[in-house]
């Protein structure tokens, strides 16, 4: 495709415009697809966590994954990490629902290495997501169902 008819954002960046499904894959232009993440939020960490379980819980983890990228491009430096590895769990879980098992598998073990540093900030409960996403990737043979698969975030209900 040549560059002049390639998508754009307003800011003349490029950006595939095609519709989405639930996990993220591209979908033939003109199909509905699943309304996108609106990328560069500023959510607390609670809103982010909130809106993270809930696209988590309808089956969206890749959804849920630009959500955490928005708090960890945004967040303190200190966080950085955490908010990167939940994204990193999250879109394991993408990966490992569309069928790819081994990379969704490196990843949630990437990620749970990345956020088992920290003390379960934000009610965030870190021993459960490591736990959740090693045995994830010890057991996963082919694609999973993402929402049936989806972790809890926090010990809080």
């Amino acid at each position: 495709m040549d560059k002049a008819r390639r998508d754009r954002d307003a800011e003349g960046r490029a950006r595939n415009a095609r519709p989405r499904d639930g996990l993220g894959r591209p979908l033939p232009y003109g199909t509905t697809g699943v309304e996108r993440q609106p990328e560069g939020v500023l959510r607390s960490p609670g809103q982010t966590l909130d809106e993270a379980q809930r696209l988590l819980d309808a089956g969206m983890p890749f959804h849920a994954h630009e959500v955490f990228e928005d708090a960890w491009k945004s967040g303190p430096e200190a966080e950085r990490e955490l908010w990167r590895g939940l994204a990193q769990l999250a879109v394991g879980l993408t990966h490992v629902a569309r069928g790819n098992t081994a990379g969704g598998a490196r990843l949630l073990l990437r990620g749970a290495d990345r956020i088992a540093a920290y003390p379960d900030p934000y009610g965030i409960d870190v021993t459960g997501l490591t736990a959740w996403a090693r045995a994830l990737a010890a057991r996963v043979e082919g694609p999973v169902d993402a929402g049936s698969e989806a972790p809890r975030l926090t010990s809080v209900t």
